[in-house]
């Protein structure tokens, strides 16, 4: 069996867990296996999770388990991976993810492996998988034990697909022990896709020169349904709250479409943005680092052609 731990919030699946489940059933189709998809607290209709690939959803819900706590998520996860003699345990790219994987890989003596970004195939007992390297300059080949293996997904990696199948949902009874971290208190981001999920961002840097211009870049992002982000300078400065700082030292991201408006370019920011599909540079500095990595870029002042993009597509959607 091929297990996946599907994330969720207020109840719902968050996208990276379909993605997971789309990369398991892919695997279960080459070795034959079956796709357990693991929820730990609640989430509405989990059936519905068969129609992304999950043959059994195994529902946990415990009081210790209502916060995160990584030493109960890891010995919920191992005992159901033995339980099923789960051959492949794969977890989303998140704090979460990041947090449980090397866990998960020492409790069930397994390889294991972080940021896979694409599943090639198995090959005599070899688990084939592709991950970006030297903060995304390079991309490399890794070959792991397909009968005992952890790993983890970048967001955007795969999109979600559906399949014709049902799935048996199995409510699971665990003692796990009090969360050893207290949580006082969570504030997030509302109104908006995460950033890890989102598929298309609209991103800016100090070259706004100020939060009160920050309008024509949420213009934008509205025309097109993105969401925001920002440099860390800008963050820094308080011009845009910390949540949205796209970078090594804040969010990686993985969108199909990255557009980046008044941002040089630092190796630091490339490192957080170089997995995306598409980028798009907005500079009026011919010069600035951030074209060599661009797919399209606009040589000119963001304050004229920003507006000017947001108008035309709002013209282009118009006449559809």
């Amino acid at each position: 069996m091929i297990l996946v731990l599907i994330e969720h919030a207020d109840n719902k699946v968050k996208k990276a867990g379909l993605e997971a489940l789309t990369i398991a059933k892919q695997l279960a189709v080459k070795t034959s296996s079956e796709v357990g998809a693991i929820v730990i607290g609640s989430i509405e209709d989990p059936e519905s999770l068969g129609n992304y690939g999950a043959d059994q959803c195994f529902l946990i819900d415990h009081p210790n388990l209502q916060q995160f706590d990584t030493s109960n998520y890891t010995q919920v996860v191992a005992q159901i991976a033995k339980d099923k003699g789960a051959d492949i345990v794969i977890l989303s790219h998140t704090s979460k993810g990041k947090a449980l994987v090397g866990r998960l890989a020492i409790k069930l003596e397994s390889d294991v492996l972080s940021g896979v970004s694409q599943f090639v195939g198995v090959e005599d007992g070899t688990l084939l998988l592709k991950k970006p390297v030297f903060a995304g300059k390079g991309i490399a080949s890794f070959k792991l034990n397909a009968k005992k293996a952890v790993f983890t997904l970048l967001g955007n990696a795969v999109q979600p697909q559906t399949f014709d199948g049902s799935c048996t949902v199995i409510t699971r009874e665990v003692s796990v022990a009090p969360p050893r971290e207290k949580v006082v208190k969570v504030d997030r981001a509302t109104g908006e896709v995460p950033l890890p999920e989102a598929e298309i961002v609209v991103s800016a840097g100090r070259g706004m020169k100020g939060p009160e211009n920050w309008g024509i870049i949420e213009d934008l992002a509205k025309e097109l349904g993105a969401t925001t982000a920002c440099s860390r300078p800008v963050a820094d400065m308080d011009w845009r709250p910390h949540h949205e700082h796209v970078g090594q030292t804040g969010i990686a991201i993985s969108p199909n479409l990255y557009i980046a408006a008044g941002i040089s370019g630092a190796i630091q920011h490339l490192a957080g943005v170089n997995s995306s599909k598409n980028i798009v540079v907005i500079n009026k500095d011919p010069e600035a680092p951030f074209f060599k990595a661009a797919d399209y870029g606009v040589v000119g002042d963001l304050f004229e052609v920003v507006p000017r993009l947001t108008e035309a597509i709002r013209k282009f959607k118009n006449n559809q």
